[in-house]
C-alpha cells in the first residue's frame, strides 16, 4: 500500500490547485479523480466550455448584427455550423484538461483515475472502472467533490429534450425554442448563446428578478439589456410540472397572482442551481459530517470534525465559484504546511459571461441597508466612454458603494465589455481598503473600458466625475 502525505479527492480547480501547491510545498500527493480527464466540472462541462461557447456565439452575433456598421460587407448568407462549434468547444477543453495532466507530471503527483471512498480517516478505496480497487494511505486528506446541477422533485431530466448545462454544451441543434427555468449565471449564459444563434429563449424565474444574489441595480441593467436581444423573462413565477412528448416540452407554472401559465418549447434547460456532491464519497466511515444541505461540514480552517480531514470548493458553504474554490485549495494546502493563509471572502468576485458582462466583489447596495450602514454611491455609464463608442458596446455602468464617513470602498458592481476583466482592479483596491478618492486619483490609461472604474469614484467623492 502506498502512503502519502496528502491525498485528493477531485481534480476540479480546487482539487488540482490543492495537489499542486501541497506539492510545491514538499508533500508526497496523491489526486483521485473518477472520470477520465482532469479537471472537474470546470474544465470539462463547466466555465470553459461555456465560456467557448458564449465567444464563438459573440463572432457571430457580431458577424450579424454589427459588422456592416463597421464597413464590413460580408457576401453571402452567414450561418452556423454548430457541429463545428461545439468541436472548436470540445478542442478547448481537450486542450486546457491535458494542460492539468502536465502539471501533475511536472509536480511529481500520482494521479488515481476511479471513484475515491474513505474506509476510515486515513485510508481511500479507489474503485477503478473495470471493477478493481486499490487503497491508499494518506496522512491528510482534502475533499474536493465539488457540485452537481440541481432539480426540483417532479422534474424528469432526460438529458435529450429536458436537459441541465451539461447536454446544453452538447447539442445537434439549435432549439426554435429554449425554456430556461432558473434566471440565474448559468441560464443567463447559455441562454444567451442559443438566442444568438437564433432560438427563441424564455426564461422562467421564482424569484422578482434575474440575477438574484447581485446588486439589484445589476439585475435591472441586464435584463434591460438581454429583453432588447429578445429575450422574454417571466418572472415570480413557480415551476409546477414539466412534462415532454415527443419533440414538445410543457412547462407550467403559477404567476405571482396565483394564475397558471403554460409554456411550450423543443427544449428545457433546468439551471435551478447546484447542488454538492458526495455521492460515493462514503464520508460516514471516516467520521466526517454532513449538514442538512448535504455539505462537509468545516471550521474557519476548512478543517471537518476529523482533524486530518479538509474539505473545499463546492461541497462547502459559500459562493459555488472556481476561483474561490482555487483560494481555498491553496489556502489548506499552506495550513497543512505549518502557515498562516487566510481568505477574506468578501472580497471574492462574481461574474455572468454574457454580454455586456457582469462583475462584482464586496457588499450590495441592499445588505449596506439591511445592516445599516450609511454609504455612498457613485455610477458612470459605459456609453460616456469614447472607447465603448469606439467599439459599440455602450451599454452598462460601474457603480461603487463607499462609506459616507471614512470613504472606504465597500462594494463595486459593474456591467459592460469586459468587466469580467476590469472586476481584478476591484478587488486590488478592495484588498488595500483603498478610498472612492484613492481610485479617482489613479491615473487611468485613455481610451479604455477601466476608466469607467476611475469615473465611478470620481462620482463618488464630492460627484466630481468629469465626462457625464
Amino acid at each position: 500500500m502506498t502512503s502519502y502525505d496528502v491525498a485528493v479527492i477531485g481534480s476540479g480547480p480546487g482539487g488540482y490547485v490543492a495537489a499542486i501547491r501541497c506539492a510545491q510545498l514538499g508533500m508526497k500527493t496523491a489526486i483521485i479523480e473518477k472520470y477520465p480527464t482532469l479537471g472537474g466540472t470546470c474544465l470539462n462541462v463547466g466555465c470553459i466550455p461555456s465560456k467557448a461557447m458564449l465567444d464563438s456565439s459573440h463572432h457571430y452575433d457580431d458577424a450579424v448584427s454589427h459588422f456592416e456598421a463597421h464597413g464590413i460587407e460580408i457576401p453571402g448568407e452567414i450561418k452556423v455550423n454548430l457541429q463545428k462549434m461545439v468541436a472548436r468547444k470540445q478542442a478547448v477543453v481537450d486542450q486546457t484538461t491535458k494542460g492539468i495532466q502536465f502539471l501533475m507530471d511536472k509536480n511529481k503527483i500520482d494521479v488515481f483515475e476511479g471513484v475515491g471512498s474513505f474506509k476510515d480517516a486515513t485510508h481511500i478505496e479507489v474503485l477503478k472502472k473495470d471493477g478493481k480497487k486499490e487503497t491508499i494511505e494518506a496522512k491528510n486528506s482534502i475533499i474536493a467533490t465539488g457540485s452537481k446541477p440541481s432539480s426540483l422533485p417532479f422534474i424528469d431530466i432526460d438529458k435529450e429534450r429536458v436537459i441541465t448545462s451539461t447536454e446544453a454544451l452538447e447539442l445537434k441543434e439549435v432549439p426554435k425554442h429554449m425554456l430556461i427555468i432558473g434566471g440565474g449565471v448559468i441560464g443567463l449564459e447559455l441562454g444567451q448563446v442559443y438566442k444568438r444563434l437564433g432560438a427563441e429563449v424564455t426564461v422562467i424565474e421564482f424569484m422578482d428578478r434575474i440575477i438574484p444574489t447581485m446588486d439589484a441595480s445589476l439585475s435591472k441593467e441586464l435584463m434591460k439589456v438581454l429583453k432588447k436581444q429578445k429575450v422574454k423573462f417571466h418572472l415570480s413565477h413557480k415551476v409546477t410540472a414539466v412534462e415532454r412528448k415527443e419533440k414538445e416540452v410543457t412547462v407550467k407554472a403559477q404567476d405571482s397572482k396565483g394564475q397558471e401559465v403554460v409554456f411550450k418549447g423543443d427544449y428545457c434547460l433546468v439551471s435551478v442551481g447546484r447542488r454538492p456532491y458526495t455521492d460515493g464519497l462514503n464520508a460516514q466511515a471516516a467520521g466526517v459530517v454532513l449538514d442538512k444541505a448535504g455539505r462537509v461540514t468545516v471550521n474557519e480552517h476548512l478543517q471537518t470534525n476529523v482533524k486530518n480531514i479538509y474539505a473545499i470548493g463546492d461541497v462547502v458553504r459559500g459562493a459555488m465559484l472556481a476561483h474561490k474554490a482555487e483560494e481555498e485549495g491553496t489556502m489548506v494546502a499552506e495550513i497543512l504546511a505549518g502557515q498562516k493563509p487566510h481568505i477574506d471572502y468578501n472580497l471574492i468576485p462574481g461574474v455572468v459571461y454574457t454580454w455586456p458582462e457582469v462583475a462584482a466583489v464586496g457588499k450590495t447596495e441592499e445588505q449596506l441597508k439591511e445592516a445599516g450602514v450609511a454609504y455612498k454611491v457613485g455610477q458612470f455609464p459605459m456609453r460616456a466612454l469614447g472607447r465603448s463608442r469606439a467599439s459599440m458596446d455602450t451599454d452598462g455602468f460601474v457603480k461603487i458603494l463607499a462609506d459616507e464617513k471614512t470613504d472606504e470602498v465597500l462594494g463595486i458592481h459593474m456591467i459592460g465589455a469586459r468587466c469580467a476583466d476590469l472586476i481584478a482592479e476591484a478587488v486590488t483596491a478592495m484588498e488595500f481598503r483603498a478610498s472612492a478618492e484613492d481610485i479617482a486619483r489613479m491615473s487611468h490609461a485613455h481610451p479604455t473600458y477601466a476608466e469607467a472604474v476611475k469615473e465611478a469614484a470620481l462620482a463618488a467623492t464630492e460627484n466630481r466625475s468629469i465626462h457625464v
